[in-house]
């Protein structure tokens, strides 16, 4: 069974989704959670499951230190496969080379829209409203150096309300991206998810 690590900077509730979605299936084992900071909620929901937990504390390393250290220790342990779920922290391209086309992430608006540097968390949803668009959504995609830029996985559109506000667009949004992050992670898992360059084909 293929081994993941997660990684999460705030309360976890993708996190949850693949916990849950694999309490059923067994499609992996969730070896690690890498929390950018102590004390945030995906933490204790590592701990209700007996997952461990690597934390970042920028008070005993820097970054590059840290990712050093994440790198060696996920290699020893045999991790295959790193999900982003909800990780503020920007990846750098040494460590993305380490584990090259095995690291995915989910970003809640359809890519290549309202997404890059700066655009996480409520912020996408308030531009999103703020454009007026109709349609947004979520994305599953390979990390690349290149910020939301890698090639995508999946993707899932949600309707934009005229009387949707940035918090109840993202609560609708995080529904459909309970149901596609734990997909994806079974596909990748079960070798499912082939990619050739920009192109992703899932195999039946």
């Amino acid at each position: 069974m293929k081994k993941i690590a997660v990684f999460a900077s705030g309360g976890g509730t993708d996190f949850q989704s693949v916990i849950d979605a694999n309490e059923r299936e067994q499609f992996c084992q969730i070896e690690y959670l890498v929390a950018s900071k102590a004390e945030i909620g995906a933490i204790k929901r590592a701990g209700k499951h007996g997952i461990k937990t690597l934390v970042f504390d920028k008070t005993q390393e820097t970054k590059d230190e840290f990712y050093a250290r994440i790198a060696s220790t996920l290699k020893a342990d045999g991790v295959e496969f790193i999900v982003l779920a909800g990780w503020l922290l920007v990846v750098p391209a040494a460590f993305i080379k380490e584990f090259e086309n095995a690291i995915i992430n989910i970003h809640p608006s359809l890519i290549p829209s309202f997404c890059g540097m700066g655009y996480y968390g409520l912020h996408v949803h308030e531009k999103a409203i703020e454009y007026g668009v109709k349609l947004s959504g979520a994305t599953v995609h390979f990390v690349e150096a290149d910020v939301d830029g890698g090639a995508i996985i999946m993707q899932r559109a949600v309707a934009v309300d005229a009387d949707d506000t940035p918090e109840t667009l993202q609560a609708n949004i995080l529904k459909e991206e309970h149901k596609m992050l734990p997909e994806c992670v079974k596909l990748l898992c079960q070798g499912k998810v082939q990619k050739d360059g920009r192109r992703v084909r899932i195999l039946q």
